[in-house]
């Protein structure tokens, strides 16, 4: 029978090889794909690793239609998410500028723009765009949700908090959110309110994979191990991996600088 240093030891390195293997971490915020993932911190769903197949080929799918029609909103965001998925974040810059101009009023392409900016460390022309679309009569959540993200970025915790608090209160119990704020909390090491949250997150209906992966996060640090290997071990997807653990990295970096 193994001592319970030695299985707690076990427990450390399977969760850890688990957690390696899965998209452990979604903290940056987002580009948005033609599903809009704008209320998330995410890279939208269906993500691509930069330089495959499958990334080129998204590429040179929506760069046809892009010029076919330049003004065309669905083009536009999903040539932007594209080139942004494929590491082409100059190219993606201008393509989703050039849809600002083209479509001032719409806070959709205003927050993808805005995202792909933060994305790049462009932070404060990433504010200026998210709260230039916004409209105070007409608030628009995911916006908030975007503009929240950035300051969970730059260690405005509160500021973030308050925001995504105003958003849940246009859409209510909406996964991305409580996903966010749950990341908020993990961002200041609030590991209990991050599991409440992303635990209320993942329970509702509409709540994707990365949800789940974060609450497997949450549960780990906590040493909660084995919840955490069980809602791991669904999540797997090795294809995201890197992307999501060199981040990781560079936050780590960044806080302890």
């Amino acid at each position: 029978m193994q001592a319970p240093r030695a299985r707690t030891a076990f427990r450390r390195a399977r969760l850890a090889s688990t957690l390696m293997a899965m998209t452990a971490l979604v903290l940056v915020a987002g580009c948005a794909s033609n599903r809009s993932n704008t209320g998330t911190h995410s890279p939208s769903t269906g993500y691509t690793t930069p330089g495959s197949s499958q990334a080129i080929a998204q590429v040179s799918r929506w760069s046809k239609a892009y010029e076919q029609n330049r003004k065309d909103r669905t083009a536009i965001l999903s040539y932007g998410n594209a080139l942004t998925q494929n590491g082409q974040m100059p190219q993606a810059m201008a393509v989703l500028r050039a849809g600002v101009i083209a479509h001032p009023q719409d806070r959709e392409i205003a927050s993808a723009y805005g995202k792909v900016l933060a994305m790049n460390g462009r932070f404060d022309e990433a504010l200026n765009v998210l709260q230039r679309a916004q409209r105070p009569d007409t608030p628009d959540w995911k916006l908030m949700s975007a503009e929240a993200a950035i300051y969970d970025q730059n260690g405005n915790h509160a500021r973030a908090r308050s925001l995504y608090k105003q958003a849940l209160k246009i859409a209510p119990n909406d996964p991305s959110l409580l996903n966010n704020l749950g990341l908020s909390y993990l961002l200041s090491n609030e590991l209990p309110d991050a599991e409440y949250t992303l635990r209320k997150a993942a329970s509702l209906p509409g709540a994707d994979s990365r949800v789940r992966q974060n609450l497997a996060l949450v549960l780990g640090i906590q040493g909660k191990y084995d919840e955490a290997i069980q809602v791991a071990q669904a999540e797997l997807d090795p294809q995201q991996a890197k992307a999501n653990i060199d981040y990781l990295r560079a936050m780590i970096e960044k806080r302890r600088g």
